[in-house]
């Protein structure tokens, strides 16, 4: 493990202590590490290297709109080559809070998500997303088609 030094402002330095008790880190090098490696993983999902992703798209609807269940459920199938699984949990007597995770080129992934939350009727819509590298395993490894993710 490497050591560096760092000089920040005053008012920056007691809002990053503000932050390291709101979030529970046990001290400032974990909360810098955490930030730097969630800034790294930002910048990586927007490099032309990102090609890969695993993401979680959730997103809030009123399941009495005219059609919208049936919109989405179309679009769920339309890409199911991406949609690795869903969850649906009934909010109330008219909302629904669906969450996908899904899987596939960051591209086709960020373009699927784009759609479902642009749907008339959907609210709330937040999607994560990280960026993974995959390998290709060699035939002597596996007799079966697929492909592995690392983070």
């Amino acid at each position: 493990m490497r050591r560096i030094t760092i000089s920040v402002d005053d008012s920056l330095a007691v809002q990053f202590d503000e932050l390291i008790a709101r979030h529970g880190y046990e001290n400032r090098s974990e909360a810098f590490r955490d930030l730097v490696r969630h800034r790294l993983a930002q910048e990586h999902k927007t490099a032309p290297l990102a090609s890969h992703c695993i993401a979680s798209l959730s997103y809030v609807y009123n399941h009495h709109e005219r059609e919208l269940a049936s919109r989405l459920a179309a679009l769920h199938h339309d890409h199911h080559d991406l949609c690795v699984s869903s969850m649906q949990v009934y909010m109330d007597h008219d909302d629904c809070l669906q969450t996908l995770a899904l899987r596939g080129p960051y591209k086709d992934v960020a373009a699927f998500a784009d759609s479902l939350v642009a749907q008339s009727g959907v609210r709330h819509g937040n999607i994560h997303i990280v960026a993974v590298e995959v390998a290709r395993p060699s035939p002597s490894e596996h007799r079966h088609q697929h492909f592995h993710s690392r983070t």
